[in-house]
């Protein structure tokens, strides 16, 4: 048991919160404490016990030669008798039972006004769909295969108490690692009572309750258990586990806002204990997304201005490195991530860009950057930022009209021209402003058919590259679409990607991906034409190489290019997902060039 035994150095400082829940179990069933001891009920409970009790000392399965879980199958024993009560008198809520209720490019001129599909909320629960200008940051995106739908995604918003010490969240994740325990045990149980053996370890770690476990937990936890889970969401299908892929999916399906209280906390903390009769005409209180650092409301100011204002969960920011910390434990325990991931360096980037996100006033000043870098670009724009509104927590902006890139039924020319700007903006940030918006969620460009403009948002992750980084990559780039392998493998070694140790075959998978990356705006491949995402096998070609570069890499990539990569990564898919067609090579030479420098 890899992960049971592990997690000990989790559960040692959170012993009290599975004391409490054990504690919980018996409390649940109080009501029958005044019962008769002849009560049948009650007898049937201390037959479930004392049977538990008996088969922790008969207990001897064996799982990859690891330690034998007995706490987990008297845990599984005790759960089965808790059951068995609520199943014969109605009487105890489940924990789970609460909210059930619950110099711009390409220009086409006057596109065709778009049709945007509506969907009617049927049933009497608050749902986010993210079709709406305030989006969840963790947007189903499913980098794998793109199968995204036109239609808005809906979201179940639930409210819960965020858990904003670092002993509360410490506990949570303590106890989320008693409860894989548990559930590992209580897989094992079945194959041990069947007669057969688990297919490995790492399917008892997902078993179906095990995935539900998490990602219940990190949807409630937000913060760094969702910021990893977005990170490793934009990697390729094949790199992770089906289990893995499927706890990421719920997870961005789901979307709990903080209550109320703390809320009204927050926003005293930050604008003054009259903060509403201050600065707002109104103020929607439910919010109109939920994501992984905050939430975002609708407000009017005094002036009558329509704003946006996002508001950090408690404790987010004081709990991201002991958060890190707890995440890295379970799971390299539970060993079902490739070491090709480097989980550390993942990590260690998770940890920067989650301190940078939690600073809003660091967002606020890359708001300001960013309108100032784009002011002549009649494309894009940029939200205004409302200072006397916002804090280290608090984020004002001017509220964005327009619609999500995706969810509009543009027609073919209008998408082509979306993407051409996307495109050209990202080679700019890197070749020119040498300061990028990191995040590669689609959500963050809308399209306002009004002003024909590309709206921008979410600044969160913006970041800077130094003039000798930005110099070798733009040269890797340019060697790239030249066809030139020496000068891609030249610097690559110079950028960090290879030592010059690695073996031949994972040298040429190295390259070979390279190129594939650079076929868009290749001379030699798109002869002056449009390069057509919409028929392209880039991806998959890329694929094709992941399986050997994940067992022969030596070193991880440069720090720089995971966040990087993600946005490019994210740009090439939004491309492919508005099946475009565009001037690849004509964007890199103008933005770029095609010299060596």
């Amino acid at each position: 048991m890899v992960l049971a035994s592990s997690s000990l150095k989790v559960m040692g400082e959170a012993c009290n919160v599975i004391s409490r829940d054990v504690n919980g179990v018996y409390g649940a069933s109080s009501f029958l404490r005044n019962e008769e001891r002849s009560n049948k009920l009650w007898e049937e409970v201390q037959f479930q016990s004392q049977k538990a009790r008996n088969d922790n000392e008969k207990l001897n399965f064996d799982v990859s030669g690891e330690e034998d879980d007995i706490f987990g199958a008297a845990k599984v024993k005790s759960e089965a008798a808790r059951l068995n009560v609520e199943k014969h008198d109605n009487v105890v809520p489940s924990k789970d039972d609460k909210n059930i209720n619950s110099n711009s490019g390409i220009i086409i001129n006057n596109p065709k006004r778009p049709t945007l599909n509506k969907n009617s909320n049927l049933d009497n629960v608050r749902e986010y769909s993210t079709s709406s200008n305030g989006r969840d940051k963790n947007d189903d995106y499913d980098a794998s295969n793109n199968n995204q739908s036109n239609n808005s995604t809906k979201i179940q918003m639930t409210s819960s108490s965020v858990p904003s010490s670092r002993l509360e969240r410490l506990f949570h994740y303590g106890a989320l690692a008693a409860g894989v325990g548990i559930g590992m045990a209580q897989q094992s149980l079945k194959h041990y009572a069947a007669g057969t053996k688990p297919e490995s370890a790492q399917s008892l770690i997902l078993s179906p309750k095990n995935i539900e476990r998490m990602a219940k937990k990190f949807s409630r936890m937000r913060g760094a258990a969702l910021k990893i889970g977005q990170l490793l969401s934009f990697q390729d299908s094949t790199v992770l586990p089906p289990g893995i892929r499927e706890v990421l999916l719920r997870v961005q399906n789901s979307a709990h806002y903080m209550l109320p209280g703390q809320l009204e906390k927050v926003m005293r903390d930050q604008l003054g204990d009259n903060w509403r009769s201050n600065y707002f005409a109104s103020f929607q209180d439910v919010p109109i997304a939920a994501a992984s650092i905050g939430q975002v409301h609708r407000a009017v100011t005094k002036n009558l201005e329509p704003v946006v204002i996002k508001v950090q969960y408690p404790g987010v920011a004081d709990s991201i490195d002991s958060d890190l910390s707890n995440l890295a434990l379970l799971l390299t325990a539970s060993r079902i991530l490739p070491a090709g991931l480097f989980l550390d360096k993942t990590i260690d980037n998770a940890r920067l860009e989650l301190k940078w996100e939690c600073d809003y006033i660091r967002e606020a000043q890359s708001l300001i950057r960013f309108r100032e870098l784009l002011k002549d670009d009649d494309v894009f724009k940029v939200p205004k930022v409302y200072n006397e509104l916002s804090g280290q927590h608090v984020l004002t902006m001017e509220e964005m009209k327009g619609t999500e890139v995706i969810k509009g039924n543009w027609n073919q020319d209008t998408a082509n021209w979306i993407a051409t700007q996307i495109m050209r903006l990202s080679l700019t940030e890197i070749a020119k402003f040498k300061f990028m918006q990191t995040d590669p969620n689609w959500a963050n460009f809308l399209y306002n058919e009004k002003t024909n403009k590309i709206e921008l948002l979410d600044f969160g992750a913006t970041r800077d590259y130094g003039d000798e980084f930005i110099k070798n990559y733009l040269n890797c780039l340019r060697a790239s679409i030249l066809k030139d392998r020496d000068l891609v493998e030249l610097y690559s070694k110079k950028l960090g990607y290879l030592t010059g140790l690695e073996s031949a075959a994972m040298t040429q998978a190295h390259i070979d991906s390279i190129l594939v990356l650079g076929e868009p705006f290749s001379p030699a491949d798109n002869h002056g034409k449009n390069f057509d995402f919409g028929n392209q096998t880039v991806t998959d070609r890329v694929r094709s190489n992941i399986g050997t570069m994940l067992n022969e890499r030596l070193t991880p990539p440069p720090e720089e290019t995971y966040s990087l990569h993600r946005k490019l990564s994210g740009v090439y898919l939004l491309c492919a997902r508005l099946k475009a067609k565009i001037p690849g090579e004509q964007i890199f030479k103008d933005v770029i060039g095609t010299e060596i420098q």
